[in-house]
């Protein structure tokens, strides 16, 4: 896959100005994956940054996945069409390597099933962006966000009078 596809994959990004920490996102992802409303099973997790900034974590899809590079069982693999990393409850042994390996976060822990968890876009229509309130989460290529953060970036270093 050329790294212009891999980079025009979407997932699940957040708006940390719009985000209230409600977990919501938390709580349908969980419903929707393991039918059970419990935040610690879903694969999106909200994370208190500071006492004012919420910061949702999710899969990001990245091209040559490192956490399915390192995975030494072969549970971990990843969809080529979507970028969506699929886990093979049965080859995963919790080594924790994959957890380790991803630099967004975003490989959690199924107590339950004693497997790890990401995000699979809820097989195309991710629940957490449906039901949530303050409408903080949208589907964005890895570009978007970039070019997303560089404008805010501006917007917060140029004084309002000069724009």
């Amino acid at each position: 896959m050329s790294e212009q596809a891999a980079n025009e994959r979407k997932f699940v990004s957040a708006d940390f100005d719009k985000c209230t920490g409600c977990r919501v996102c938390e709580l349908v992802c969980a419903l929707e994956n393991e039918n059970v409303f419990d935040p610690k099973l879903s694969r999106i997790k909200v994370l208190p940054f500071h006492l004012l900034v919420n910061m949702p974590m999710s899969c990001r899809f990245c091209e040559d996945a490192p956490c399915v590079r390192s995975c030494s069982r072969k549970a971990l693999t990843q969809s080529e069409e979507t970028g969506v990393i699929i886990v093979d409850d049965d080859k995963c042994d919790l080594c924790g390597w994959c957890i380790e390996s991803c630099k967004h976060g975003a490989i959690f822990l199924n107590q339950d099933k004693t497997t790890v968890m990401t995000c699979n876009l809820c097989d195309g229509t991710p629940q957490c962006i449906e039901w949530c309130p303050e409408s903080a989460l949208s589907l964005m290529t890895q570009a978007e966000v970039e070019e997303k953060t560089r404008k805010a970036a501006v917007k917060h270093l140029i004084p309002e009078e000069w724009r």
